[in-house]
Order: C-alpha cells, then structure tokens, then sequence
C-alpha cells in the first residue's frame, strides 16, 4: 500500500474526505460517546512539589532544550531551560516511563522506554520502547510490549539504527521480555543477547565512550508482589561485551559471591578503564567497587550503598564529566566520593526535595547540575550550593483525595506519593485563575487518605504513611495526633501504607479507622473502640513464596518502605443503615457487619466469579439507596494480573456478580462513586483515566475528554456543585465542572433533536488581579472555570452545509463512515493518510478489525477511477454564501424582559458556554466596526432568569422549545452602600442615550472630516474660484482641528505626554464608573463626570452642526468648480 500513486483522483476526492469530516458526520445514528465527549475535566494543579522524575535528557546541541520522563506522567519537553513546558505523550497508550535518549547522531531522534526504573510498590508499568523522529511530537510503538519496565537506552555513537536497550522485565510476575535487547535496524527488529533466567533482567548499561563495541550490562534478579520485595538473587551480576552487545562474559572478580540486589554502574569519561559499581547485598546493606583494569577485577572501596526507601528505589550511579574520580549515588540525599568511592558524603541540598533519581551536566559548565527527584526537577549553578526548582510541572502523584463544602469555592485535599498532604481551592476569584501560591502543605510524610466534615470545613483529617491519623483544625492549623494503638498484650496494630478512613454519614462526629482491625469513635478520633478482631489472613510474610518458592533469610530482603501485610485497606458504611458496614484487605477478603460490628461475615475474593485468591481490595461502596447493593472493586495487577475486577451484590453480599462490560482489559480499577441524586449513574476511576455508567455499572463508557493518559486513583463528588474531583497518579488533581446534565442523558434522551439542561447558580461577584503580570513564563496557573453562568445544551445532530451535503454524494456510499470517524480521530484526516500506511499499523493504532480495513481500503482505492461531476458554479456560490448556523440563547429577567443574546457552536453532542452576568445598554455603532466598543455593560441584578435556545439556519431562527430557569446570586458584597443605587437605572439609561448621541455626532464629524481632507486634494483639479475656494477649504480644516482639539484634547499635548483639560470623551468615560461593570454602580463623581460631559455636548452640538452645513456647502462648490464628486 506504501506510496499509492493518487494523481487520478488528485484533489477533489482528497478535498472532499477532509472537509466532510472537519464538519458534522452526516446520518448517524446518534451515540452515547458523542454526548459524554463533551464533558471536559479541568487541570487545576498544583505544581508546587512537582513528581517523581525517571531521567532527563539535555539536548547536546541546544542545552536550553529538556527532555524529561516523568515516572508517572508522561514525557515532558522544554525549549527554554524550564520556562515553559510541553507534554508530548498526552494520548499515548502509557503514562508511566523510566528512561530518555537523544540520539547522539540526530538531536531530533529521541528514544523512550516506558514503565519506571525502580522497584517501588506504588511503579507504574510500561507498554515498551517509543522513537520519535520529530523531537517528540509523534510517536512510533518499537515493541518489547512484555517488558513492563525499561532502564536504559543506547543509540550508537555513529550508526543510528543499532540500539541496545536494557529491559528488566515485569516486576510483579516472572517471565516477559527481559534482559539485553539489540537492535540493528532502528528498532524494527529486537535480539535479546543477555537472558538470565524468568526473574532476571538487566537493569543498567554502559558504551566505552571510545569503543561502542565494549558494553558493560548489570542484570537484576527481583520480585514485589503484596506482602514483600526480593531485591536480589543469583541472576544478579555484572556483564561485559566486546562485540557491540553480541555476546556477553559475566565479570565477577574482586565482587561479592553472595546474592545480589541491584547494581548501578558509571564510567569514568576521562580514563573509560575505570568503572564504578553500587552494588546492594543482603538486606539493605550495601557496598561501593572500582575497577581499573575496564572490569577485570574489582576493589571494594566503601560500604556505602542507597538507604531511606531501600536501594531498590534509587542506586543510580553517576561518573562526574568535568572531574576524574568524582561519583554521584541517587539516594534519600545524593551521596557524593571525591576519591572513586573509598569515602562519600552527603551532597549539600538545602531547600531542594529528597529522593534522587536522576542527575545530569552541561558538557562546558563544571558548576551545573540538573537534578530530578521525588519532588520534581531541580537545577545548581554552582555546584549543588543552592538549588532553583522548577515549580511549572503538575506532575504531583495523589492516591486519595478530600472535598469540603466550605464557601463559596470548596477546598481540595489529597495525599500524595512522597509530597505530603496537599490542599488548596477547587477556584478562585483571580483572573489569572489558580496559582502555586494558592496551596498548602497540610502534613508532612507520604499523604494518604484523607476526609472531611460534612457542614464544618474547618475540620479535616490527613495522615501519613502507615497509619499516622491526624485531626487538623483549619481555623489554627493546629494538628492532634489521634492514630488508634494496642493495648497491653495486643499485638501490634498493623496499618496499611494507605490506610483508610471513613466520616460516617450517619453522625459527622463518628469516624472509622482500620489497621487488622476497624476501630470506630463517636468523638472525632478523642477515643477509639475497636469494632471488630483481626479481619485478616494474618500470615507471617517471609514465609510466603516470593520468586515462586519460600526463600532464605539470607538474601536482598527489603519489607521496610512498603505496608505491613494483612491489613484493611478499604471501608465502606450504607447510608441506608448505619449498622451495615463493609472491611476489605489486601490479602483477598471481603468482611460485613449489619450489627455495627458486633459480628462480621467472611468472604474471600476467590468466591467471586474468576477472581484470583491473591486479589487486593483497592474499594468498597455500599449504596447509598439500596442497604442490599454494594459494590467491590478488586485488583491484582501485583500477582502480573491487570485484568479489571469489578462486581456488584444486590443481596447483602450473599452474590456477587461481574459488572465489568466496556472496561478494557489490562485497565486496573481502583475507585468507584454514586452520584448522590440519581442512583443509575456511577463513576469508576481506573488505571487509564475515567469510565461512566448510566445504568448502575451494566455498561461503562470511556469518561475521559480533557484528561492525558493517567491513573485516576481515586475520584470524589462535591454534591452542592455537582463537580466530580480526581486525584491522578501523576498528574495532580482534575475537576469535572457541574456534571449535573449527565442525569438526563441516556439511549432514549439523546434522540431528541435538542436539550437544553438546567443551569446551576450562577455565582456574581468581582474578579480580581490575582498576583502580576510581570512574574515570568515559568509561573503556573491553572484556570477557574469560566465565570458567570454556564449554559449546557445538546444536540442530536449538527448542520449538515451544502458543502458538505455535495461531498458526501461524491464519496462513495460503500464506505463505513463509522470507520473513517474512527481514522479521522487518529489522525487520518484525509484519504491519501490512509492509502499510504501500512494497513497492520492502521489496525493497531484504530483497533479496527484488519477484515473491515481491508474492505474500507479496498473502497476507496475503487474511489479512484469514479467519475465526480462539477456541480456547476451556481451551486458552488451558493455554497460560498451559506451563512454560518448557530445556536442562539435568549436569557431574560423575572420581568420578561431580554437582558443579553448570546451566539454559540451548531454542532453535534454536549456544548458549553458562559455568560459573564453583564447585560449591554444600546447606543449607537459603525456597521463596519468588528467590536461594539461603545457599548455600556453593567452587572445583572440578582435574581431569576430564564434562557431560551433557539437555532439560526440559513436565515431562519427556530424555537427548539427548551427553556430553563436559573438563579443569579451576589456574593462578597460590598461593605459600603451606594447612596446612588435608586438613581442608578436611570442614571443608566441617561449615559445610553448621551453616548448614542455622541457617536452618531462622532461618526458625522468624522466623514465630513475624511471630505474636508479630500477637498484639500481635490483644489488640484478646480477650474475657477480658485482663490475664494482655497481659503473656504483651509478654513473648514482650521475648524475642523479646533473641533477636534475640544472634542478629545490637544495633539501636541498628547504626543509628549502633558496633561490636558477635561474633554468630552474624558468627562464620558469617567461617567461610566470604572474599567469593570461592578456592584456598587456610579457615584455623585460619576455623575458629576456625566454632567459636565452633557454640558460639554451641548456645546458641541450646534458647532458640529453648523460645520457640517459648511462641509456640505463647500463640497457643492467644489464639484460646480470642476473637482471630482465624493462617493463617500
């Protein structure tokens, strides 16, 4: 199919293809995704502690240029040194990646292998290896689909189609693709030349800098699942190549004969014979080799090794390029040896984050550093003295999340991975939207699950990892310790890592906790009680196979920054009855009280239709309409399963059954929420973004527009604002502004021809200038929905032009227009995109079935030698003319009286628009004018309106006969009264009708001005009365400057700067009252300026008058004299 010629149908057919689909799809049948597409999430933030970062790239060529692989968050790219950003992996089919190569032959070649670096429990997988030909702006799937986690990529120094790529392989399960993968044709094809064994893959690689044929690959034997992490084994060692990766000889000389764990490697780039290894031993102890001798043998130089999360989680090893001898070990806090590792220190990081992955250079400045971390990125210009951190990347990592119903905007709180709980508003009252300045730091720690106080904003609760429940007081800040303990001769109380908490909805006093066991109080966490026993397996870890068999103690073991095992990790209460209560645990089982916790019934997850036994409980919903239904989401992506676990029960938990259909597999699910007004409607948050249902879970739908690809681990409903909040693993938070009209839309509701759905409240007050404009590009705002009123309507069907009616009869009617939506979406927009791409790349990028591509390629090839007939130019100018459709909104008073029209999209599916509350006073404008400057706005009163939709096609307005109401609401008021406010209408109207005059005066002086300048041209070509004729037009300009010097002040005072005496256009504007409409309205100077203003234009007036007669006169004796006539 590559290079098809299509000269023979060359540009109409193309043309055609396009232009349809850039308009409406014609005759389809009307489809729940169209409607649900309109919905978009809103980013809010925050920036302010950034992400995880896996690895940064500075471009060689221009060190201004970043490319940074966020551990769960995409690729990011800047062209500025951070000042700006753009994400360059948006829709991919990954969100999570570990390492980034710029192809050292061609700075816009780059390299991405997907799925983080490290072992740590809370990694995101990758779906292989990515190359960009463009700097990052489109992307081509590589393969090594099974390897799950990538670590390093080699391009050869001076062929660009021979790549080596370390792939340690699927962290939770064995097998998969694994090991040292070669390529020599840029990537098409791969070669695994290292394979270890089922546990084993290779974890770092080095290329001589003066020989690319000698390659150096540490390999790493581990294994995570739920209760522990093996670090280590006998696969674990360190290779070396000297035939460009073709084969490999284990080095082993002078190292460790034991087990170990993972190994970091560096080379020296001033003597490339000296090589470096942090290598991790038995149970987290550690130790630093030096070889000199290119790995023949090894010296141990210092025990040092990665501690805090465990070395699995960091062990990165980094040479320095501007000092021999000199390495850098990613850790909590970067270690440093000045002396090939024999002693290390701690390198200076004052106000910088901890946890340190990455750390790169500039090739000419032994001063800079770049450094990327738990918190984000950072950069030193001076050697680590001091740090500038770049605070423009929303990459934060929430597990939970919080809303209150403080007013008017509520807040947002969420726990995040490594950068404490974090709150801040869902808005605010800044134009400029929300800024970093806007959040805070909560508590400190890991944050995790953290709730609210229905009715009292002031009270919160947050905790850090394991447990660590606090109460804080918003009104102080004050934070009480109230995490539950042991009593004498109890075991000690094991917290999940994520624990969960729960405000009961029955009484907002009464809250639950969870260890083994659910603990309740009545008094905010003053007191607990524990409510049940141990609901757990309440097993022995080390003594569960790990790497498919028992192991020893002797051994990488590392249990220290992960939860303990067997506890709860998700509660649930009915609101229907208080007794009931749901416990689900992280070692597969479901418990349930309907006596308050007197008594539990156990079931475990393997009870359920195909579930595993191994499967963690990630949430549990009891309904909040049916005491009977509740529902479980389950996961056990930590056994290698990414298979979506989700059931519901409508008999108290006696059945359980799948409610799966429409979510993907490999799509992991994590939270799921009822809306609180209409019980059909559910939303699910997943490991690929988000999925709605309209029918209690039976059928979900893809719930994503607006979102890049992201887990969403965990989604909140704010019920008086109807906004769904979620926390995303990488991504920071999202809002979904008001999904109230989501209630009506079903298979039945979006057959009709329009909806018009019911405004909320519309919130009016004054917007302020929050911050400056001068703070820079690399200040991060996220916007506030738009203010005012927001009008939501649908439409089954958008307008079909005559245009697009012609192209559709000249395509052919064979073809599935389904199908070529489907293409349109991917980025075939035309047909000459299609014909030219592979077909087996068409049907993995579209998922279309291969049989019905073939089909559709097959029907338009035949498209080819079709006859298309001229529809003539008639036709064709009509098609010209076509006035654009629109839909038109009449919004009016309580009184019938139409305050504002507003023209907004004719298209097909959910739309949005807003009104900013304003209504326009009438006065007059030039037809050519592209804006109505001269219109006066005020702000609407409080109070009810109504908005009616009407539709503009072809000249004619139809009522679609949806009308809503809705209620307009001051808030913040003022803290004065207007003793004008009685005067204020009239006083309205007075400036409408003085304005209107001035503008029609205006536009009058103004052409007789443009005649009185072409009278001046015009002199050239009189016959007689020159003389007479002369003086009359040079004393028409006399006036006219004299006029317009009283109208708008002195030029020559203007052009310097000098202040001038009042003007009519002065006194005019001052009338109005300032440079926004606002609340309080124009005061007695307001007025004062409206008088004078009116005095002045009475003035005026007859001057004006009398001028313009003299223009007209003039210009009658100029045409009998013999000069041209004016058209104009």
């Amino acid at each position: 199919m590559k290079n098809l010629n299509l000269v023979a149908f060359a540009f109409l057919f193309i043309f055609s293809f396009q232009l349809s689909y850039g308009q409406e799809k014609i005759n389809q049948k009307p489809s729940l995704s169209s409607a649900l597409d309109g919905f978009k999430f809103r980013s809010i933030g925050p920036a302010f502690m950034s992400g995880r970062i896996a690895d940064i790239a500075i471009d060689p060529k221009n060190e201004n240029t970043w490319y940074v692989a966020v551990g769960s968050g995409g690729v990011w790219k800047t062209n500025n040194a951070g000042t700006t950003w753009s994400p360059l992996t948006e829709n991919m089919p990954f969100y999570s990646t570990g390492c980034i190569t710029i192809d050292p032959n061609n700075n816009a070649s780059i390299w991405l292998g997907t799925g983080e670096n490290v072992g740590g429990r809370h990694v995101g997988i990758g779906h292989g290896i990515y190359h960009s030909s463009d700097g990052g702006k489109t992307w081509k799937d590589k393969g090594l689909k099974k390897s799950e986690h990538i670590s390093k990529i080699i391009v050869h120094p001076t062929n660009a189609n021979t790549i080596w790529v370390a792939a340690q392989g699927p962290l939770w399960s064995s097998g998969g693709e694994r090991g040292l993968y070669k390529s020599d044709d840029g990537g098409s094809t791969w070669k695994n030349t290292l394979e270890v064994n089922e546990w084993t893959g290779v974890t770092d690689l080095l290329i001589h800098p003066d020989n690319p044929d000698i390659l150096y690959a540490a390999t790493w034997q581990r294994h995570r699942n739920v209760a522990a992490l093996l670090g280590g084994g006998p696969g674990t060692s360190i290779y070396k190549s000297m035939d460009g990766g073709n084969s490999w000889m284990k080095i082993t000389k002078g190292l460790p004969g034991e087990n170990m764990g993972k190994i970091g490697l560096a080379i020296s780039p001033m003597q490339p014979n000296v090589l470096y290894a942090a290598i991790e031993l038995e149970r987290k102890k550690g130790a630093v080799y030096r070889t000199n001798n290119s790995g023949a043998s090894w010296s141990k130089m210092s025990d040092a090794v990665s501690g805090g999360t465990g070395p699995h989680y960091y062990q990165e090893l980094v040479a320095s390029p501007h000092v021999f001898d000199k390495i850098y070990l990613m850790n909590v806090r970067v270690l440093v040896s000045d002396n090939g590792g024999k002693k290390f220190y701690t390198m200076s990081e004052k106000s910088k984050h901890s946890d340190n992955h990455a750390l790169t250079f500039k090739k000419e400045d032994p001063n800079y550093m770049l450094a990327g971390s738990d918190g984000g990125i950072y950069e030193s210009f001076d050697g680590s003295k001091t740090w500038k951190f770049v605070g423009n990347l929303p990459i934060t990592q929430f597990y939970k999340l919080a809303v209150d119903d403080a007013k008017p905007f509520y807040n947002i709180y969420g726990g995040t991975q490594d950068n404490n709980t974090q709150g801040g508003p869902s808005r605010t009252f800044k134009r400029n939207g929300i800024s970093n300045s806007d959040w805070e730091v909560v508590l400190g720690g890991d944050g995790h699950q953290p709730a609210t106080e229905p009715g009292n904003p002031n009270i919160i609760y947050a905790q850090s990892q394991e447990g660590y429940i606090n109460r804080i007081d918003r009104t102080n800040g004050e934070v009480v310790n109230i995490r539950p303990r042991a009593g004498v001769d109890e075991p000690y109380e094991r917290f999940n890592w994520d624990s969960p908490i729960l405000v009961s909805h029955h009484d907002s006093k009464r809250i639950y906790f969870a260890s083994q066991r659910v603990w309740r109080s009545e008094n905010r966490g003053d007191n607990w009680k524990a409510i049940s026993k141990d609901l757990t397996k309440n097993q022995e870890r080390l003594a569960l196979p790990i790497m498919g068999k028992v192991q020893s103690f002797e051994n990488a073991w590392d249990v220290y920054a992960m939860s303990t095992y067997n506890t709860i990790t998700s509660l649930a209460e009915s609101k229907a009855d208080e007794n009931i209560l749901y416990a689900g645990t992280d070692d597969g089982i479901i418990q349930l009280t309907k006596d308050g916790g007197k008594s539990w019934e156990k079931m475990t997850v393997d009870q359920l239709p195909k579930v595993p036994s191994t499967a963690f409980v990630n949430d549990i919903k009891a309904d909040l309409y049916d005491k009977q239904t509740a529902y479980v989401a389950l996961d056990n992506h930590k056994f290698g399963d990414y298979q979506p676990y989700l059931y519901k029960t409508i008999d108290g938990g006696k059945k359980w059954t799948s409610i799966s259909d429409g979510i993907p597999d490999g799509t992991l699910v994590w939270r799921i929420v009822q809306d609180h007004i209409n019980p059909n409607l559910l939303f699910l948050g997943t490991e690929y973004g988000v999925y709605v249902s309209l029918n209690k879970g039976e059928k979900w739908h893809k719930f994503s527009s607006g979102l890049p690809t992201i887990p969403v681990r965990d989604l909140a409903i704010q019920k008086r604002e109807n906004d769904l909040v979620l926390a995303t693993f990488g991504r920071s938070f999202y809002v979904l502004d008001d999904y109230s009209p989501l209630r009506e839309i079903n298979e039945e509701s979006i057959g009709k021809e329009a909806i018009l759905f019911a405004p909320k409240k519309a919130l009016q007050y004054n917007r302020i200038n929050g911050g400056t404009r001068s703070s820079g590009g690399a200040t991060f705002n996220s916007k506030n929905p738009p203010y005012g009123a927001i009008f939501t309507y649908y439409l089954k069907d958008g307008h079909t032009s005559k245009r697009a009616k012609r192209q559709k009869a000249e395509m052919s009617e064979k073809a599935d227009r389904s199908l070529l939506e489907k293409l349109n979406k991917a980025g075939y927009k035309t047909t000459n995109k299609i014909l030219e791409e592979e077909i087996d790349v068409l049907a993995k990028k579209t998922k279309i079935e291969l049989k019905k591509l073939k089909k559709l390629v097959k029907i338009l090839e035949d498209q080819k030698t079709k006859d298309i007939p001229f529809p003539g130019w008639e036709a064709l100018d009509d098609e010209l003319n076509e006035s654009k459709p629109e839909v038109v909104l009449v919004i009016k008073n309580s009184d019938g009286k139409t305050v504002t029209q507003l023209s907004a999209p004719y298209k097909k599916g959910i739309t949005r628009v807003s009104w900013e509350l304003n209504t326009k006073l009438t006065t007059a404008v030039k037809a050519s004018a592209k804006r109505d400057y001269s219109s006066i706005q005020k702000m609407v009163s409080p109070g009810i309106y109504t908005v009616s939709m009407f539709k503009r096609v072809e000249g004619l307005l139809t009522d679609l006969e949806q009308n809503q109401q809705f209620e307009v609401e001051r808030i913040r008021k003022n803290t004065l009264s207007n003793p004008m406010a009685s005067k204020h209408e009239a006083y309205y109207n007075s400036i409408a009708e003085l304005t209107k005059k001035v503008n029609v005066y205006q536009n009058k002086f103004d052409k007789a001005n443009t005649k009185v300048k072409a009278y001046q041209k015009n002199l050239n070509y009189i016959n007689n009365q020159r003389v007479s004729l002369t003086k009359e037009v040079y004393e028409l300009v006399a006036t006219m400057n004299s006029l317009e010097r009283e109208i708008g002040g002195s030029p020559s005072k203007e052009e310097i700067g000098e202040k001038d005496n009042v003007s009519l256009f002065s006194s005019l504007y001052s009338s109005r009252g300032g440079w926004y409409p606002n609340s309080y309205g124009p005061t007695e100077l307001h007025m004062k300026s409206f008088n004078v203003a009116t005095e002045l234009f009475q003035r005026l007036q007859p001057k004006i008058d009398t001028y313009l007669e003299k223009v007209n006169a003039v210009g009658k004796k100029m045409e009998v004299a013999g000069a041209p006539i004016l058209l104009d």
